[in-house]
């Protein structure tokens, strides 16, 4: 379970300061979700726990006559996608709640969001207030992995640090939105209309350069569902974690690369 508290501790400066790894890991997911957005019109964007703020900007780029805005509950992570839009200025960030969040005269036409919605603490009000700030056409547009088992990335690492399964699958967290039919009973719930998935398998890059493996350790260290298990280990427990982790990804290297399976839902629905 990844609570709001979490992100707006440690999980948030952990992904603030490692951007640059997640966007190369989600890069296949994110062209495939910009494509799809790309098929919306309208020129009032808002990015959903926009995180570092990848999908805002290249968003922002597309459209130049657009408003986007990003919202997310960290601070650094909201520092970090500002100190990147400083050359754009039809996009802007601020820490706030999109499960409460409201702004008078703002009403999106477009509301997406790259694997930022799954950690929603009421998931139902949450997207009941994204139906009620949005324009009366919006379209919902978000990603969310699909299920452990179709992530080795995820699972294989659980298995190598024998990590306990969740004991509620659909809590807040990377993998809260497995299920199409809990997400569609959400959405649906909420007032949106007409739920679509469209899955979509991409290579997460976990490592690169002239030592993938060790690259993706590092990657591994700071986050995902590793993470937390690797800062609770020292000394030889930890030594042989980080020993069999390294022998699984010399089992995914390719040359300069390591590249594991992923498995994504694209989800959309309609206003109600």
């Amino acid at each position: 379970m990844t609570t709001g508290m979490d992100w707006r501790a440690q999980v948030g400066r952990s992904w603030a300061e490692s951007y640059h790894l997640t966007d190369r890991s989600f890069a296949g997911l994110t062209q495939r979700l910009l494509e799809r957005i790309a098929e919306r019109e309208g020129n009032h964007v808002l990015d959903i726990g926009c995180g570092a703020g990848e999908l805002s900007l290249a968003i922002a780029r597309n459209r130049p006559h657009a408003q986007v805005l990003g919202v997310d509950i960290s601070a650094q992570l909201v520092a970090a996608a500002g100190q990147r839009s400083e050359q754009l200025g039809n996009v802007r960030f601020i820490e706030a709640d999109a499960a409460t969040w409201q702004e008078p005269g703002f009403a999106p036409e477009v509301l997406v969001s790259r694997h930022g919605v799954m950690f929603f603490d009421a998931p139902v009000a949450a997207f009941a207030n994204l139906l009620k700030i949005a324009a009366p056409e919006a379209e919902l547009i978000f990603s969310c992995f699909r299920s452990p088992q179709e992530n080795p990335w995820a699972s294989d690492l659980a298995k190598l640090l024998q990590l306990p399964p969740p004991t509620d699958p659909t809590a807040p967290g990377p993998f809260a939105f497995a299920d199409p039919q809990y997400v569609e009973g959400i959405l649906s719930g909420a007032g949106w209309l007409g739920p679509g998935f469209e899955p979509v398998d991409f290579a997460y890059i976990a490592g690169k350069g002239e030592d993938p493996v060790e690259d993706a350790l590092g990657l591994f260290r700071r986050i995902g569902p590793a993470a937390q298990a690797l800062r609770a280990l020292e000394g030889e427990a930890l030594a042989s974690a980080e020993a069999r982790i390294r022998e699984w990804l010399e089992d995914h290297r390719s040359g300069d690369l390591v590249a594991l399976p992923a498995a994504a839902w694209i989800v959309t629905a309609g206003h109600g």
